[in-house]
């Protein structure tokens, strides 16, 4: 996004200073639509592109957050298993 490149339609741009014929005016005019086509398609395609790589963060942040859930439900399984291995009485040894 060039903002800065653009050149604005102002007063001595429509009223030039000296006289010009209708056909390098026209002329001028063709070349200034062909400069915006060209920034027009060039925006196009960085937004293409900015869609794309938006896209693929969401699958990434998708899988992330399976990740996280199934690593949360692990570690929760794992705990359990562990306070109860704790809080089981040890058997005491036959004599």
């Amino acid at each position: 996004m060039c903002y800065g490149q653009q050149r604005s339609l102002s007063k001595p741009d429509l009223t030039p200073s000296r006289p010009r014929t209708a056909a390098a005016a026209v002329d001028d005019l063709r070349d200034r639509l062909a400069e915006t086509e060209a920034r027009l398609e060039r925006a196009r395609a960085r937004e293409a592109e900015l869609s794309r790589r938006l896209d693929e963060m969401k699958r990434f942040v998708s899988v992330m957050e399976i990740l996280e859930t199934y690593l949360k439900r692990r570690f929760l399984e794992q705990h359990e298993i562990v306070v109860r291995l704790l809080s089981s009485p040890v058997p005491s040894e036959i004599s």
